[in-house]
């Protein structure tokens, strides 16, 4: 029989003369983090920056904690994320700085340095072979696979797609590459919106497989026949004219994103620190940030991705939800009883089964749902 999974827990109340940084240091070291071999190893901290006009993604103080924890124990750290498919302000690695540096997150307030995993425009990766049900060989940005040791900082959060985003989401998803994040949303073949096309022809110049032909008015086409899904033609657009449909079934992205966070982590040392506040309903990716759902609850620490996540969302299915919020809109609409339990994350979005991650990171050995709760003072 598994052994359970330990989860160390602390809430967000504070003393005069013990603050919440203090708390999650302390949080940090109960649960484990000293035991890591940190010695003059390159250590990943993988954390979504927020897309500017967003306040709901993590305080940059928390990020420093944890940086300051691993220079105290020998280590080199980096804040890291990879760079997004959609238009905005993280597409490619110079916007992506200037907006990490925008919301808090300069070597100055957190004691290291940001370090875009997937270079320039998204095409630095490396290849992992997992041999899985869906991926057998993830496309993950190359600075994280060159650090010898991966912590994720995971702001927990609804999600419009995969029902909430934890530690799965934000090392599955958020490390892959951008070939990487189209295969987890779709077959992996992006598409030419024509009416933005401005005929400059630089996408033609970068695809190496002859996949990029041009109509009589000049407009690119892509023949998916021959594309291979590497994303190097969004990355050279200038004008957002290519882009990837998010087309793939929620499930099947969920188990996708699972098998993505498998390649990450495998055969070397993680750590995993999630905190449950600023519940938005949506992705810390939307360039803004509806009301919390449900009220602030505390700070999660864990070896083990898959107990931290199923913690996270049992926590947060216990609370009451806030009714000036997301939450309360579905109320109204919904013929459900007040006083019926409910899934926060399922409610918000009923298209989503945030349960298909779990189940999955589960079958393929990333870790266990069955864990032990221990909380910290």
């Amino acid at each position: 029989m598994q052994e359970k999974a330990k989860v160390y827990f602390t809430d967000f109340r504070a003393k005069p003369g013990y603050n919440l940084l203090q708390k999650l240091e302390k949080l940090m070291k109960k649960a484990g983090i000293e035991t890591i071999n940190f010695h003059q190893k390159y250590v990943a901290i993988k954390i979504h920056f927020g897309e500017p006009g967003n306040l709901a993604y993590l305080r940059p103080n928390y990020a420093k904690v944890v940086a300051d924890v691993v220079k105290e124990l020998g280590g080199k750290p980096f804040l890291t994320d990879c760079n997004t498919l959609y238009v905005g302000g993280r597409k490619n690695a110079l916007d992506h700085i200037d907006s990490a540096y925008l919301n808090g997150f300069t070597p100055f307030s957190t004691g290291c340095h940001v370090i875009i995993a997937d270079g320039l425009k998204g095409t630095d990766e490396s290849y992992v072979k997992i041999d899985q049900e869906y991926i057998k060989e993830a496309k993950i940005g190359r600075a994280i696979m060159d650090a010898d040791i991966v912590i994720s900082l995971n702001h927990f959060k609804g999600h419009e797609m995969t029902g909430f985003g934890g530690a799965i989401k934000n090392v599955g998803m958020g490390c892959g590459s951008r070939a990487g994040k189209m295969e987890m949303h779709n077959s992996g073949k992006p598409k030419v919106e024509w009416e933005k096309c401005k005929k400059c022809k630089q996408c033609i110049k970068i695809c190496a497989h002859g996949a990029i032909s041009y109509d009589e008015e000049g407009k690119a086409h892509i023949d998916h026949k021959k594309c291979v899904g590497c994303g190097r033609c969004i990355g050279i657009c200038n004008f957002d004219a290519i882009y990837a449909p998010n087309d793939e079934q929620g499930d099947v992205l969920n188990k996708k994103m699972a098998e993505y966070a498998y390649a990450v982590v495998k055969d070397r040392p993680q750590f995993h620190i999630s905190l449950i506040c600023d519940v938005s309903p949506n992705c810390d990716c939307h360039a803004e940030n509806d009301a919390p759902i449900i009220p602030n609850i505390g700070m999660l620490a864990s070896f083990d991705m898959v107990a931290l996540d199923q913690a996270c969302a049992d926590l947060a299915n216990q609370q009451e939800a806030f009714l000036n919020s997301h939450m309360g809109d579905q109320r109204k609409r919904s013929k459900e009883e007040e006083t019926e339990a409910i899934d926060h994350f399922h409610f918000s979005h009923p298209e989503t089964n945030w349960k298909s991650q779990i189940e999955h990171g589960e079958k393929i050995g990333l870790g266990t749902s069955d864990y032990e709760l221990i909380q910290i003072k």
